[in-house]
């Protein structure tokens, strides 16, 4: 009993330390979240008024006190409402860790699919014709699919090609890629809120990194004007790729990927093979 009263001031210390980390890590998800959004320059005006109704507490003006500290209290509410999309995202992201993974793709499928893909975008950025094709992951695009034609096609270079033709019924919108396979054509994408993006993006590289804010997808964009080839993930662009460059990219965020998945999750998704 002596030895486990001397082990309880340490415990608490390690309860201690383990409270701060915890909350440390958070604050670095959460901050890693609203990077480069517009819940970026929300979170700034908050930390402003805060520290204004702390001042005005120590200053003693207490009308503006009053309406500040009741402000703050409304704002709770109204906090939820104007970071719903970010919200949204860091749920998506946190269920994008949990138990519930999709059965993964043998290495000969993705390489498959890929060069596919890769001969499409090559023959697309050639004749400088615009396309804009989503690969699903974790997070599933179901409502993005319904806003499309559905296809449920194989992918081949030669389908890919032919739904972007200038004037046909497809062309305008994005084509949704699920697994192996070409889910929907024609899609409406949701366009990014963005204030940072150089103006001589286009709509649909704005449709490309809107839907990597709130997916974990990887998006591949052709420009109709240049033919630049242009890859989105995570919200953040890569530009002037050729297809080796672009394939290597895809192929190295599908690795990283299943590499941080834990042991009992891939066991799974093989079983599922």
């Amino acid at each position: 009993m002596n030895e486990l009263k001397e082990l309880l001031p340490y415990l608490k210390m390690w309860n201690t330390y383990v409270d701060i980390g915890i909350i440390a890590i958070i604050i670095y998800k959460a901050m890693n979240l609203i990077k480069e959004t517009r819940a970026e320059q929300l979170i700034k005006g908050i930390a402003m008024l805060l520290i204004a109704t702390k001042l005005s507490e120590v200053l003693g003006l207490h009308t503006v006190y009053w309406l500040l500290k009741n402000a703050m209290t409304v704002g709770v509410i109204a906090i939820l409402i104007i970071f719903q999309p970010e919200l949204r995202r860091a749920l998506e992201h946190i269920g994008r860790g949990g138990f519930f993974v999709k059965g993964e793709l043998l290495d000969q499928e993705i390489d498959s699919m890929l060069d596919e893909v890769c001969i499409a975008v090559a023959q697309l950025a050639k004749t400088k014709t615009g396309a804009i094709i989503v690969i699903e992951q974790a997070t599933g695009l179901n409502e993005y699919i319904e806003t499309g034609t559905k296809l449920d096609s194989i992918v081949t270079h030669e389908l890919l090609i032919n739904l972007f033709v200038p004037n046909t019924p497809l062309h305008d919108g994005a084509v949704i890629i699920r697994r192996n396979r070409i889910a929907a054509a024609g899609c409406f994408l949701p366009l990014t809120q963005s204030q940072n993006l150089s103006k001589e993006l286009g709509t649909r590289h704005r449709a490309a990194i809107g839907i990597t804010e709130i997916s974990d997808s990887m998006v591949i964009i052709v420009s109709e004007e240049t033919g630049v080839i242009s890859f989105a993930k995570m919200g953040r662009l890569s530009r002037y790729l050729d297809t080796k460059s672009l394939g290597e990219i895809i192929k190295n965020s599908i690795k990283a990927k299943e590499s941080r998945q834990p042991i009992w999750m891939k066991w799974g998704a093989r079983n599922e093979q």
